[in-house]
This record gives structure tokens, C-alpha cells and sequence, in this order.
């Protein structure tokens, strides 16, 4: 009896401490991640993030490093012209020109539309935050994203005023503000259909 009261503790320490290891590795191989190339047209969106000095946000204390030293500001659930749905995947924090430029495209929407909201559908992510979104979602990408860096967002083109439903007229009026900015020199974005959202990234202008 002595002898399996002796077995069964050490059984149980050992399948704690496996458990424990498996949690404290990443969900991805930096490796691979960086193996991956992105097209041109992303190439530019991501040398845009690098230019804020904000080094690959890998994890949440690498986010909260740059909470703490005040490069991230926080984005505010709704302001005039948006409003921030449900992050799951994403943190609601960027760099203050990311903010800045938010929040002057909402006006700008807010004012063009006379009153209408767009929807931001994600902000900054960490590579395991990102690891997380393909376990649901097969595009999401599997390299490095400028959404890891804290100058990107993404604006849905299917949501208006909180409601999920196509608009034309609400995507067209989105699009004019977006081409402003970008002719401006202040932002990049790019369409993209499988998410129906504009992704935008933030130029160290």
C-alpha cells in the first residue's frame, strides 16, 4: 500500500508540471513566421510599421511595455463618426498617430454622412494573439502582420451604425474619407474581400 500512496503523487507532479511546460510554450514558430513573405503590395504596409520603432509585439507584456512607457494610447470604445465592436483577437491600444487618425476618419465620416458610424473590427494584435485568430480563422495571415506593430486597424465596409447588413452608399463614403488620408500621405489601406474590411495602416507622416 506504502509503495502506490508513493507512485501516485509522484504521477500527478509530473503530469502538473508537463501541463504547465505545454502552457508556457507560444502557439507559433518564429521561425516559420518570419519564413513568410509578403507580397509588395503588403511589403509597404509593414515597412510603415517598422518606422515607428516599436519592436514585433510577441506577447501581452510586450504590449504592456509599451503601455507603460507611453508609446500606445488607448482607443476609446466609440468616438464621433466610429465605434470599436468586440475585440476578441485584438487589444485596443496604438500608437498615437494610429490614434490620431482614427479619430479624425471618424469625423470626417461623421461629418461627410451626416451622422453615420463605421465599425472598427480589429486593432493591434500580438503573434499570439494572432495564433489564436487562425485556430478560427484559416486567412488570417500566417506571417508577420502590420496589425503586430500598433499602427494598423481594420474598418469593416458591411457594418454601419452597428448594423451588419451591405450599404453601398455607406462603403462609398468610406472609401472617399480613406483615399483622402492616403493621398494625403498619412495612411496605406487595402480592401480585402474575404474579411469584408479595409485594413489600414498608419504612416509615420
Amino acid at each position: 500500500m506504502r509503495k502506490y500512496l508513493f507512485i501516485i503523487p509522484l504521477f500527478f507532479h509530473h503530469t502538473y508540471y508537463s501541463q504547465q511546460s505545454k502552457k508556457a510554450l507560444p502557439c507559433y514558430d518564429l521561425t516559420e513566421v518570419l519564413k513568410v513573405e509578403p507580397t509588395p503590395l503588403y511589403k509597404t504596409h509593414l515597412d510603415a510599421s517598422k518606422s515607428f520603432n516599436v519592436k514585433l509585439l510577441k506577447t501581452t507584456s510586450t504590449v504592456q511595455k509599451y503601455i507603460n512607457s507611453g508609446k500606445f494610447h488607448s482607443i476609446k470604445k466609440s468616438g464621433k463618426g466610429y465605434k470599436v465592436q468586440k475585440l476578441d483577437y485584438s487589444r485596443a491600444w496604438m500608437v498615437s498617430k494610429g490614434k490620431s487618425i482614427l479619430e479624425k476618419m471618424g469625423a470626417r465620416f461623421s461629418k461627410e454622412t451626416k451622422g453615420h458610424t463605421f465599425t472598427v473590427s480589429s486593432i493591434t494584435r500580438t503573434l499570439e494573439d494572432q495564433c489564436r485568430l487562425r485556430r478560427v480563422n484559416s486567412n488570417a495571415s500566417l506571417g508577420i502582420s502590420s496589425h503586430n506593430y500598433g499602427n494598423s486597424f481594420d474598418i469593416s465596409y458591411v457594418r454601419f451604425n452597428g448594423v451588419l447588413k451591405n450599404n453601398p452608399k455607406m462603403e462609398a463614403a468610406l472609401e472617399k474619407v480613406l483615399k483622402y488620408y492616403a493621398d494625403a500621405g498619412q495612411i496605406y489601406y487595402i480592401k480585402e474581400k474575404q474579411q469584408s474590411c479595409f485594413h489600414v495602416t498608419v504612416r509615420n507622416y
